[in-house]
Protein backbone atom coordinates (compact mmCIF):
# COMPACT_ATOMS: atom_id res chain seq x y z
CA UNK A 1 0.00 0.00 0.00
CA UNK A 2 2.59 2.70 0.88
CA UNK A 3 5.32 1.62 -1.64
CA UNK A 4 6.48 4.42 -3.36
CA UNK A 5 4.32 6.79 -1.57
CA UNK A 6 6.45 10.80 -1.67
CA UNK A 7 6.04 12.37 2.07
CA UNK A 8 5.72 15.79 3.38
CA UNK A 9 6.68 16.97 7.19
CA UNK A 10 5.82 20.09 8.64
CA UNK A 11 7.24 20.77 12.20
CA UNK A 12 5.97 23.03 14.58
CA UNK A 13 7.17 24.18 17.62
CA UNK A 14 10.36 24.52 19.10
CA UNK A 15 13.71 23.05 18.77
CA UNK A 16 12.70 20.23 20.79
CA UNK A 17 9.81 19.45 18.31
CA UNK A 18 12.68 19.76 15.75
CA UNK A 19 14.40 17.50 16.75
CA UNK A 20 11.37 14.94 16.78
CA UNK A 21 10.75 15.54 13.61
CA UNK A 22 14.03 14.66 12.05
CA UNK A 23 13.80 11.38 14.04
CA UNK A 24 10.26 10.56 12.33
CA UNK A 25 12.07 12.02 8.45
CA UNK A 26 14.83 9.29 9.65
CA UNK A 27 12.34 6.68 9.87
CA UNK A 28 10.63 7.08 6.48
CA UNK A 29 14.26 7.91 5.24
CA UNK A 30 15.24 4.43 6.35
CA UNK A 31 11.81 2.66 5.07
CA UNK A 32 13.27 3.86 1.96
CA UNK A 33 10.68 6.25 0.83
CA UNK A 34 10.93 9.59 -0.57
CA UNK A 35 10.67 12.85 0.79
CA UNK A 36 9.56 16.55 -0.67
CA UNK A 37 9.34 20.11 0.60
CA UNK A 38 6.93 20.72 -1.56
CA UNK A 39 2.97 19.71 -0.28
CA UNK A 40 1.51 20.06 -3.47
CA UNK A 41 3.68 16.99 -4.92
CA UNK A 42 3.07 15.14 -1.35
CA UNK A 43 1.15 11.95 -0.87
CA UNK A 44 1.14 11.41 2.82
CA UNK A 45 1.60 14.50 4.71
CA UNK A 46 2.63 14.74 8.60
CA UNK A 47 1.91 17.43 10.92
CA UNK A 48 3.88 17.29 13.61
CA UNK A 49 2.58 19.94 16.31
CA UNK A 50 2.99 22.28 19.45
CA UNK A 51 0.49 22.25 22.05
CA UNK A 52 2.40 24.07 24.71
CA UNK A 53 -0.09 27.06 24.41
CA UNK A 54 -3.79 28.56 23.22
CA UNK A 55 -1.60 29.89 20.39
CA UNK A 56 0.22 26.66 19.13
CA UNK A 57 -3.01 24.86 19.57
CA UNK A 58 -4.55 27.70 17.24
CA UNK A 59 -1.26 27.82 14.81
CA UNK A 60 -1.75 23.39 14.71
CA UNK A 61 -5.12 23.38 13.81
CA UNK A 62 -4.88 25.76 10.75
CA UNK A 63 -1.86 24.54 9.85
CA UNK A 64 -4.01 21.17 9.59
CA UNK A 65 -6.62 22.56 7.68
CA UNK A 66 -4.25 24.33 5.54
CA UNK A 67 -2.87 21.21 4.76
CA UNK A 68 -6.05 19.39 3.84
CA UNK A 69 -6.93 21.45 0.68
CA UNK A 70 -4.06 19.68 -0.66
CA UNK A 71 -6.77 16.57 -0.99
CA UNK A 72 -7.89 18.08 -4.01
CA UNK A 73 -4.87 17.19 -5.68
CA UNK A 74 -2.08 14.55 -4.55
CA UNK A 75 -2.88 14.20 -0.72
CA UNK A 76 -4.22 10.66 -0.09
CA UNK A 77 -3.39 10.59 3.50
CA UNK A 78 -2.96 13.72 6.40
CA UNK A 79 -1.29 12.83 9.58
CA UNK A 80 -1.05 14.28 13.03
CA UNK A 81 1.00 13.64 15.33
CA UNK A 82 3.27 15.38 18.33
CA UNK A 83 1.71 17.04 21.51
CA UNK A 84 -1.83 18.42 20.25
CA UNK A 85 -3.29 14.84 19.81
CA UNK A 86 -0.83 13.55 22.66
CA UNK A 87 -2.94 16.00 25.08
CA UNK A 88 -6.26 16.47 23.28
CA UNK A 89 -7.14 13.66 21.34
CA UNK A 90 -10.67 12.95 22.80
CA UNK A 91 -11.42 16.67 21.92
CA UNK A 92 -10.07 16.56 18.41
CA UNK A 93 -10.50 13.15 16.83
CA UNK A 94 -13.93 13.71 16.18
CA UNK A 95 -14.16 16.94 14.80
CA UNK A 96 -10.53 17.06 13.05
CA UNK A 97 -12.39 14.37 10.48
CA UNK A 98 -9.70 15.79 7.91
CA UNK A 99 -6.74 14.16 9.50
CA UNK A 100 -6.43 10.45 8.78
CA UNK A 101 -4.00 9.28 11.41
CA UNK A 102 -3.28 10.31 14.94
CA UNK A 103 0.21 9.37 16.58
CA UNK A 104 0.90 10.74 20.27
CA UNK A 105 5.10 11.62 20.97
CA UNK A 106 5.87 7.83 21.57
CA UNK A 107 4.18 6.66 18.58
CA UNK A 108 6.63 7.10 15.74
CA UNK A 109 7.59 4.12 14.77
CA UNK A 110 3.86 2.73 14.52
CA UNK A 111 3.32 5.25 11.29
CA UNK A 112 3.54 2.57 8.82
CA UNK A 113 1.47 0.38 10.86
CA UNK A 114 -0.94 3.33 11.18
CA UNK A 115 -1.03 4.20 7.83
CA UNK A 116 -1.33 1.00 5.89
CA UNK A 117 -4.62 -0.03 8.32
CA UNK A 118 -5.93 3.27 6.87
CA UNK A 119 -5.46 2.60 3.32
CA UNK A 120 -6.67 -1.05 3.59
CA UNK A 121 -9.35 -0.04 6.01
CA UNK A 122 -10.11 3.19 3.93
CA UNK A 123 -10.95 4.67 8.40
CA UNK A 124 -9.66 6.98 10.36
CA UNK A 125 -6.94 5.50 12.89
CA UNK A 126 -6.25 6.56 16.39
CA UNK A 127 -2.45 5.15 17.10
CA UNK A 128 -2.26 7.85 20.14
CA UNK A 129 -0.34 5.46 23.39
CA UNK A 130 -0.15 2.63 21.31
CA UNK A 131 4.26 3.19 20.48
CA UNK A 132 6.62 2.73 22.97
CA UNK A 133 9.04 5.72 24.82
CA UNK A 134 11.93 4.45 22.83
CA UNK A 135 15.45 6.03 21.66
CA UNK A 136 15.27 6.36 17.98
CA UNK A 137 18.60 6.92 16.26
CA UNK A 138 17.76 7.73 12.98
CA UNK A 139 17.60 11.04 11.86
CA UNK A 140 17.81 13.82 8.84
CA UNK A 141 18.89 17.02 9.82
CA UNK A 142 16.26 19.86 8.80
CA UNK A 143 18.68 22.72 10.15
CA UNK A 144 22.13 23.96 7.89
CA UNK A 145 24.29 20.96 8.19
CA UNK A 146 26.58 23.46 10.27
CA UNK A 147 24.70 23.42 13.39
CA UNK A 148 22.17 20.67 14.81
CA UNK A 149 20.01 20.08 17.99
CA UNK A 150 20.41 16.98 20.17
CA UNK A 151 17.56 16.84 22.25
CA UNK A 152 19.33 14.94 25.64
CA UNK A 153 15.98 14.47 27.56
CA UNK A 154 12.78 14.33 27.18
CA UNK A 155 9.74 15.46 29.68
CA UNK A 156 9.97 17.64 32.93
CA UNK A 157 8.96 17.47 36.69
CA UNK A 158 8.84 20.19 37.77
CA UNK A 159 5.31 20.68 37.11
CA UNK A 160 5.36 24.85 37.23
CA UNK A 161 1.84 25.88 37.79
CA UNK A 162 1.82 27.83 34.31
CA UNK A 163 2.89 24.72 32.33
CA UNK A 164 1.42 21.73 30.23
CA UNK A 165 4.50 20.23 29.44
CA UNK A 166 4.69 17.47 32.38
CA UNK A 167 0.66 16.41 31.40
CA UNK A 168 2.08 16.05 27.76
CA UNK A 169 5.55 14.80 27.73
CA UNK A 170 5.00 12.83 30.91
CA UNK A 171 8.31 13.13 33.53
CA UNK A 172 12.06 13.49 33.04
CA UNK A 173 13.46 11.14 31.41
CA UNK A 174 16.72 11.31 30.05
CA UNK A 175 18.22 9.70 27.33
CA UNK A 176 21.19 6.74 27.48
CA UNK A 177 24.71 8.53 27.38
CA UNK A 178 26.12 6.20 24.82
CA UNK A 179 23.07 6.39 22.48
CA UNK A 180 23.37 10.08 22.72
CA UNK A 181 27.30 10.00 21.65
CA UNK A 182 26.60 7.83 18.93
CA UNK A 183 23.96 10.03 17.48
CA UNK A 184 26.06 13.09 17.97
CA UNK A 185 28.96 11.35 16.60
CA UNK A 186 26.91 10.62 13.32
CA UNK A 187 25.62 13.96 12.55
CA UNK A 188 29.47 14.47 11.37
CA UNK A 189 31.74 17.60 11.09
CA UNK A 190 29.40 19.95 13.68
CA UNK A 191 30.79 23.51 13.82
CA UNK A 192 28.40 23.83 16.60
CA UNK A 193 25.88 21.35 18.88
CA UNK A 194 23.17 22.79 20.78
CA UNK A 195 21.68 20.75 23.80
CA UNK A 196 17.90 20.81 24.49
CA UNK A 197 15.70 19.31 27.13
CA UNK A 198 12.89 20.69 29.33
CA UNK A 199 16.11 21.04 31.61
CA UNK A 200 19.28 20.46 30.47
CA UNK A 201 20.73 20.26 34.15
CA UNK A 202 18.51 17.63 35.31
CA UNK A 203 20.33 14.84 32.46
CA UNK A 204 20.92 11.88 34.24
CA UNK A 205 19.26 11.92 37.71
CA UNK A 206 16.36 9.82 36.31
CA UNK A 207 18.66 7.10 34.57
CA UNK A 208 21.59 6.83 36.66
CA UNK A 209 20.47 7.73 39.99
CA UNK A 210 22.89 11.13 39.96
CA UNK A 211 23.35 14.24 38.06
CA UNK A 212 25.72 13.64 35.06
CA UNK A 213 25.35 16.48 32.72
CA UNK A 214 28.96 17.58 33.58
CA UNK A 215 29.97 14.06 32.26
CA UNK A 216 27.96 14.25 29.16
CA UNK A 217 29.66 17.37 27.88
CA UNK A 218 33.17 16.32 28.80
CA UNK A 219 32.41 13.06 26.41
CA UNK A 220 30.46 15.54 23.87
CA UNK A 221 33.68 17.33 23.99
CA UNK A 222 36.32 14.05 23.22
CA UNK A 223 34.06 13.91 19.95
CA UNK A 224 36.72 15.20 17.04
CA UNK A 225 33.54 15.96 14.48
CA UNK A 226 32.07 18.12 17.33
CA UNK A 227 33.51 21.73 17.35
CA UNK A 228 31.85 23.89 19.84
CA UNK A 229 28.59 22.81 22.12
CA UNK A 230 25.35 25.56 23.51
CA UNK A 231 24.11 24.93 26.32
CA UNK A 232 20.23 25.73 26.46
CA UNK A 233 17.39 25.59 28.84
CA UNK A 234 19.69 24.85 31.82
CA UNK A 235 17.64 25.78 35.06
CA UNK A 236 19.11 28.07 37.54
CA UNK A 237 18.53 25.78 40.66
CA UNK A 238 20.60 22.98 39.35
CA UNK A 239 23.68 24.71 37.76
CA UNK A 240 26.15 23.52 39.80
CA UNK A 241 29.79 24.82 40.96
CA UNK A 242 30.67 21.57 38.71
CA UNK A 243 29.07 22.58 36.00
CA UNK A 244 30.23 26.60 35.81
CA UNK A 245 33.95 25.13 36.24
CA UNK A 246 33.39 22.86 33.33
CA UNK A 247 32.26 25.57 31.15
CA UNK A 248 34.75 27.99 32.25
CA UNK A 249 37.77 25.63 31.95
CA UNK A 250 36.09 23.73 28.42
CA UNK A 251 36.42 25.34 25.10
CA UNK A 252 34.71 23.27 23.02
CA UNK A 253 32.17 24.64 25.20
CA UNK A 254 30.42 28.20 24.31
CA UNK A 255 30.41 30.81 26.96
CA UNK A 256 26.98 31.04 27.02
CA UNK A 257 23.61 29.98 28.92
CA UNK A 258 20.21 29.68 28.28
CA UNK A 259 18.88 30.30 31.83
CA UNK A 260 14.63 30.26 32.28
CA UNK A 261 13.80 32.60 35.30
CA UNK A 262 10.02 33.53 34.16
CA UNK A 263 10.07 35.95 37.03
CA UNK A 264 11.76 38.05 39.38
CA UNK A 265 9.39 38.72 42.23
CA UNK A 266 9.79 36.03 44.86
CA UNK A 267 5.49 35.54 46.04
CA UNK A 268 5.29 35.01 41.86
CA UNK A 269 7.98 32.85 41.90
CA UNK A 270 6.53 30.38 44.58
CA UNK A 271 2.88 30.67 42.92
CA UNK A 272 4.55 29.86 39.63
CA UNK A 273 6.37 26.44 41.66
CA UNK A 274 9.98 27.85 40.78
CA UNK A 275 12.21 27.17 43.18
CA UNK A 276 14.74 30.23 43.00
CA UNK A 277 14.77 33.82 44.66
CA UNK A 278 15.14 36.77 42.88
CA UNK A 279 18.71 37.25 45.63
CA UNK A 280 19.15 33.89 44.23
CA UNK A 281 19.09 34.61 40.94
CA UNK A 282 21.17 37.98 40.50
CA UNK A 283 23.71 35.59 43.06
CA UNK A 284 24.27 32.96 40.19
CA UNK A 285 24.61 36.05 37.70
CA UNK A 286 27.15 37.48 39.54
CA UNK A 287 29.25 34.04 39.95
CA UNK A 288 28.80 33.18 36.75
CA UNK A 289 30.56 36.28 35.28
CA UNK A 290 32.99 36.22 37.87
CA UNK A 291 34.14 32.38 37.02
CA UNK A 292 33.56 32.74 33.37
CA UNK A 293 34.66 36.27 32.34
CA UNK A 294 32.26 37.56 29.06
CA UNK A 295 29.93 34.76 29.19
CA UNK A 296 26.64 35.77 27.63
CA UNK A 297 23.54 34.92 29.58
CA UNK A 298 20.08 35.00 28.21
CA UNK A 299 16.45 34.43 30.18
CA UNK A 300 12.73 34.00 29.12
CA UNK A 301 10.13 35.76 31.76
CA UNK A 302 6.09 35.44 31.84
CA UNK A 303 4.36 38.44 32.60
CA UNK A 304 1.09 39.13 33.49
CA UNK A 305 1.09 35.78 35.77
CA UNK A 306 -2.34 35.80 37.74
CA UNK A 307 -2.50 38.34 41.04
CA UNK A 308 0.75 39.88 39.52
CA UNK A 309 0.49 43.53 41.22
CA UNK A 310 1.53 46.65 38.87
CA UNK A 311 4.28 46.80 41.80
CA UNK A 312 5.55 42.95 41.25
CA UNK A 313 6.15 44.27 37.65
CA UNK A 314 7.84 46.90 38.21
CA UNK A 315 9.80 45.16 40.31
CA UNK A 316 10.59 42.62 37.23
CA UNK A 317 11.38 45.70 35.17
CA UNK A 318 14.03 46.63 37.73
CA UNK A 319 15.34 43.07 37.69
CA UNK A 320 15.55 43.37 34.04
CA UNK A 321 17.82 46.80 34.49
CA UNK A 322 20.02 45.08 37.16
CA UNK A 323 20.65 41.89 35.77
CA UNK A 324 21.51 43.00 32.56
CA UNK A 325 21.00 40.25 30.53
CA UNK A 326 22.13 40.49 26.79
CA UNK A 327 18.94 38.66 25.56
CA UNK A 328 15.34 37.84 26.90
CA UNK A 329 11.90 36.29 25.30
CA UNK A 330 9.12 37.86 27.30
CA UNK A 331 5.47 36.32 26.87
CA UNK A 332 2.27 37.42 28.17
CA UNK A 333 1.23 35.12 30.50
CA UNK A 334 -1.39 32.39 28.46
CA UNK A 335 -4.53 30.33 30.78
CA UNK A 336 -3.99 26.67 30.33
CA UNK A 337 -6.61 24.34 31.11
CA UNK A 338 -5.48 21.52 33.41
CA UNK A 339 -2.63 24.17 34.49
CA UNK A 340 -2.62 25.04 38.79
CA UNK A 341 -2.49 28.29 37.63
CA UNK A 342 -5.80 28.17 35.53
CA UNK A 343 -8.19 29.07 38.64
CA UNK A 344 -5.69 31.90 40.15
CA UNK A 345 -8.02 34.79 40.77
CA UNK A 346 -7.69 37.04 40.03
CA UNK A 347 -6.30 36.82 36.33
CA UNK A 348 -4.94 39.58 34.72
CA UNK A 349 -6.75 41.71 31.77
CA UNK A 350 -5.30 40.69 28.76
CA UNK A 351 -4.50 44.75 27.48
CA UNK A 352 -2.73 44.95 30.70
CA UNK A 353 -0.39 41.54 29.73
CA UNK A 354 0.34 43.44 26.45
CA UNK A 355 1.33 46.42 28.07
CA UNK A 356 3.58 44.78 30.35
CA UNK A 357 5.30 42.54 27.98
CA UNK A 358 5.96 45.52 25.67
CA UNK A 359 7.27 47.33 28.37
CA UNK A 360 10.10 44.53 29.18
CA UNK A 361 11.09 44.46 25.42
CA UNK A 362 11.82 48.35 25.12
CA UNK A 363 13.33 48.17 28.65
CA UNK A 364 16.07 45.05 27.67
CA UNK A 365 15.95 46.42 24.17
CA UNK A 366 17.72 49.39 25.69
CA UNK A 367 20.30 47.17 27.64
CA UNK A 368 20.88 44.65 24.64
CA UNK A 369 21.81 48.14 22.59
CA UNK A 370 24.11 49.17 25.43
CA UNK A 371 25.73 45.37 25.91
CA UNK A 372 26.29 44.95 22.04
CA UNK A 373 27.81 48.70 21.56
CA UNK A 374 30.72 47.64 23.60
CA UNK A 375 32.08 45.36 20.86
CA UNK A 376 32.19 48.20 18.15
CA UNK A 377 35.74 48.67 16.99
CA UNK A 378 36.66 44.71 18.58
CA UNK A 379 37.51 42.12 16.71
CA UNK A 380 34.62 38.95 17.48
CA UNK A 381 34.96 35.61 16.42
CA UNK A 382 31.99 34.58 14.00
CA UNK A 383 30.46 31.32 12.97
CA UNK A 384 29.46 31.92 9.39
CA UNK A 385 25.73 31.31 8.86
CA UNK A 386 26.06 31.63 5.07
CA UNK A 387 24.98 34.85 2.91
CA UNK A 388 21.84 37.17 3.52
CA UNK A 389 20.80 38.11 -0.01
CA UNK A 390 18.51 40.64 1.08
CA UNK A 391 21.34 42.83 2.95
CA UNK A 392 24.14 41.87 0.10
CA UNK A 393 26.64 40.25 2.85
CA UNK A 394 27.47 36.94 4.86
CA UNK A 395 25.95 36.63 8.19
CA UNK A 396 26.70 34.60 11.23
CA UNK A 397 26.24 34.39 14.84
CA UNK A 398 28.60 35.43 17.90
CA UNK A 399 29.22 33.35 21.41
CA UNK A 400 26.35 35.27 22.34
CA UNK A 401 24.06 34.01 19.81
CA UNK A 402 21.94 31.25 19.36
CA UNK A 403 20.58 30.11 15.66
CA UNK A 404 16.87 31.81 15.81
CA UNK A 405 16.07 32.99 19.46
CA UNK A 406 19.08 35.75 19.31
CA UNK A 407 20.62 38.46 16.99
CA UNK A 408 23.15 38.15 14.20
CA UNK A 409 26.15 39.51 13.07
CA UNK A 410 26.34 40.55 9.15
CA UNK A 411 29.75 41.15 7.85
CA UNK A 412 31.69 41.56 4.91
CA UNK A 413 34.11 39.19 3.65
CA UNK A 414 36.58 39.01 0.66
CA UNK A 415 35.13 35.28 1.07
CA UNK A 416 33.74 33.17 3.58
CA UNK A 417 32.04 29.84 3.84
CA UNK A 418 29.09 28.81 5.65
CA UNK A 419 30.58 26.37 9.07
CA UNK A 420 33.63 27.89 9.62
CA UNK A 421 34.77 30.64 12.08
CA UNK A 422 36.10 34.42 11.35
CA UNK A 423 37.43 36.97 13.18
CA UNK A 424 34.92 40.12 12.52
CA UNK A 425 36.17 43.64 13.05
CA UNK A 426 32.67 45.41 14.80
CA UNK A 427 31.46 48.82 12.75
CA UNK A 428 28.32 49.05 14.43
CA UNK A 429 25.36 47.68 16.44
CA UNK A 430 21.46 48.00 16.88
CA UNK A 431 19.61 46.74 19.76
CA UNK A 432 19.84 43.39 18.36
CA UNK A 433 22.43 42.72 15.82
CA UNK A 434 26.09 43.76 15.17
CA UNK A 435 27.38 44.93 11.67
CA UNK A 436 31.29 44.30 11.14
CA UNK A 437 33.82 43.14 7.91
CA UNK A 438 36.52 40.58 8.33
CA UNK A 439 40.24 41.84 7.39
CA UNK A 440 40.26 40.70 4.09
CA UNK A 441 37.57 43.34 2.62
CA UNK A 442 38.81 45.71 0.70
CA UNK A 443 35.44 46.95 -0.12
CA UNK A 444 33.60 49.85 1.04
CA UNK A 445 31.55 49.60 4.37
Amino acid sequence: MLSKKLFGVISLGCDKNRVDSEKLLGLIKDRGYALTDDLQKAQIVIVNTCAFLQSAREEAIETILECADYKGGKLEKLVVTGCLPQKFIDELYLPLQEADVFLGINDYEKIFEALEKSYLENERQNYVGKGRDGYIQSRVLTTDEHYAYLKIADGCYNHCTYCLIPKIRGKYRSYPMEELLREAQELGDTAELILVAQDTTRYGEDLYGENRFVSLLQQLSSLDNIRKIRLLYCYPDVITDALIEEIATNPKIVKYMDIPLQHSENRVLKLMNRKGTREGYLALFKKLRERIPGIAIRSTFISGFPTETEEEFEGMLAFIQEAKLINCGFFAYSREPDTGAYRMKPQIHHATKKRRVRALYEAQAEISRQLLSKYIGKEIEVLCDGIDYEKGCFVGRAHFSAPDIDGKVYFYAGEAMQGEFYNVTVDSADHYDLYGHTNDYEGEI
